[in-house]
């Protein structure tokens, strides 16, 4: 009789792993939303959830089409966007308020994400979304990165 092949071998195990490890990067996603002002590096988030942060980070990003490191950024650049829309707070006070330990890196990435420097971006948002609702300003002004294609124009008939 010959030995089984691996390649045709049962595929619930592998489909229930599947959804364990889906299931342990929703957290970690969870966690990144809720703790993004916190010093978290894919080491102690993958430790959190039992997985090496190589296995994370693959994962990660077959899951979220992005690595942890970029969607934890994404996320700390949209809640500095809201801090800096206010403008009770220095470009400064708000890189640390959202978790960045680094200036340079923050300035650097809010601008490859929303396409203007923090200070011009904070100068701006108040003329921008003047009179418009917080929730609908976090909308129109959400970061969108430059490599990414933005949604087309609506056609008007």
């Amino acid at each position: 009789m010959p030995a089984p092949d691996p390649q045709q071998s049962d595929p619930q195990p592998r489909d229930e792993q599947r959804l364990r490890d889906l299931a342990r990067l929703r957290r970690v996603r969870d966690r990144m939303d809720r703790e993004y002002a916190q010093p978290l590096n894919v080491e102690a988030l993958a430790r959190g959830v039992h997985m090496s942060a190589g296995h994370l980070s693959r994962e990660f990003r077959l899951a979220y089409g992005e690595s942890p490191y970029s969607y934890l950024m994404t996320r700390r650049i949209e809640r500095a966007m809201a801090l800096l829309r206010r403008g009770d707070l220095s470009v400064t006070e708000v890189c640390f308020a959202v978790g960045c330990s680094s200036l340079g890196t923050f300035s650097s990435r809010f601008t490859e994400l929303v396409g203007v420097p923090p200070s011009v971006f904070r100068r701006e948002a108040t003329r921008t979304t003047a009179g418009m609702p917080s929730c609908v300003a976090k909308q129109v002004t959400r970061p969108v990165r430059n490599r990414e294609a933005r949604a087309p124009e609506p056609q008007l008939a």
